[in-house]
């Protein structure tokens, strides 16, 4: 049990931001190449969603004085 725990946590924490890295990466060097296309604006969003749900969350202020 405590196994899973560490598993998920190993998951959570470091394959799924390495994840994303990759696919904006990736993302980057087609567009640099061949040009912004469908599947490069796929990618990024993928990587963005990624980054959002699982990475570090931005902090929010606590008064929403700019909005």
């Amino acid at each position: 049990m405590l196994f899973n725990l560490i598993r998920r946590y190993a998951i959570m924490a470091i394959a799924i931001p390495l994840a994303a890295a990759g696919a904006r990466k990736l993302s980057d060097a087609v567009e640099a190449k061949r040009g912004p296309s469908r599947g490069t604006k796929l990618l990024r969003q993928g990587a963005d969603t990624l980054q959002g749900r699982f990475g570090r969350q931005k902090k929010r202020s606590r008064f929403a004085l700019g909005r």
